[in-house]
């Protein structure tokens, strides 16, 4: 099938599997699934403004679906997902405009699949190097912690080997504090939300998708919210991430909102499996299952960077 906006030949069964498979493990990791789906769009022949664009378009409504089951499950804190709608927007914005440079004054396609690589490798190799070592912790250690991320009580047996980094960002008295009673912290600066809010914008409005694979783990690892409210809370962000980055792409030229909607009907049903899929396993090993995703989506731009092959 020819999709007239972006140029590309995919055929439509192809890329609503791709959704489907996106989509659950992007309901099952909390991060919108864009580690897979910007890779596998730029495979597939979608120059990589419109990989960005679309993938954006796509991840907002499949995230709609995954946020709504997480709701039931109540992995959500919602008052956190609101905080950090101050810091994502710009970022994203900021993500955007960078993007459009690139199309004026670069090759954009390189630029954005070099650092893609980037990105998913130094996640991957640092969520392994952590959920490594929090898997070696002893019964007896992880009972101590009374089965909490920074300190705090997850109530799915979460525990992390860099709760201490967190704990330090808790202690942090920059004004205003706030309190996040849904994820068990009592005071945290607002301020160290909305870093972890802009960071992320602006690698969602630069590199597509709801980039949960830096929010993810960011609101784990410097926030210490648990593993599970981190997933549904950054599934809730990226409706507000990705819904903003696709307006202002596509005022930008830059959303085939066909291929979206295409992906968009295999990723709602997939979402849903994925999200159910997190109240059976711990976070730890939630975080360390998703290690070589990010690593298969790295590959999957690098073989195509280097070989300009593309299926389609």
């Amino acid at each position: 099938m020819f999709f007239p906006i972006s140029g590309a030949h995919i055929n439509p069964v192809v890329l609503a599997a791709t959704g489907f498979f996106v989509g659950m493990l992007g309901g099952f990791f909390g991060v919108g699934g864009s580690f897979l789906a910007g890779p596998a769009l730029f495979f597939f022949g979608v120059p990589m403004n419109f990989v960005v664009g679309t993938d954006l378009a796509h991840i907002t409504g499949k995230s709609i679906t995954a946020t709504r089951e997480h709701s039931k499950l109540g992995h959500i804190d919602f008052k956190l997902g609101f905080l950090m709608m101050i810091g994502t927007i710009p970022g994203v914005e900021l993500g955007a405009q960078a993007i459009e440079y690139f199309k004026r004054h670069a090759n954009v396609d390189r630029v954005v699949a070099i650092a893609f690589i980037g990105v998913l490798v130094s996640v991957a190799v640092f969520m392994a190097w952590e959920s490594w070592r929090t898997l070696r912790l002893s019964k007896r250690e992880r009972s101590a912690k009374s089965n909490a991320i920074g300190g705090q009580r997850s109530g799915k047996g979460d525990v992390s080997a860099l709760a201490g980094f967190a704990k330090r960002i808790h202690i942090l008295e920059l004004a205003p504090m706030v309190g996040l009673p849904k994820s068990g912290i009592k005071r945290i600066s607002l301020w160290a939300i909305l870093v972890v809010a802009f960071i992320g914008g602006v690698f969602s409005g630069f590199l597509g998708g709801g980039a949960g694979y830096i929010r993810m783990p960011a609101l784990v690892y410097l926030l210490g919210i648990p593993t599970h409210l981190a997933v549904g809370t950054d599934l809730f962000e990226v409706i507000i991430s990705g819904g903003y980055g696709t307006v202002t792409h596509a005022l930008k030229g830059n959303v085939d909102i066909l291929i979206a909607l295409v992906m968009h009907t295999g990723g709602v049903i997939g979402a849903q499996l994925g999200a159910v899929l997190t109240n059976y396993i711990k976070g730890p090993r939630i975080r360390l299952a998703f290690v070589p995703l990010p690593l298969a989506g790295a590959a999957l731009i690098l073989y195509t960077l280097i070989t300009g092959r593309h299926m389609g």
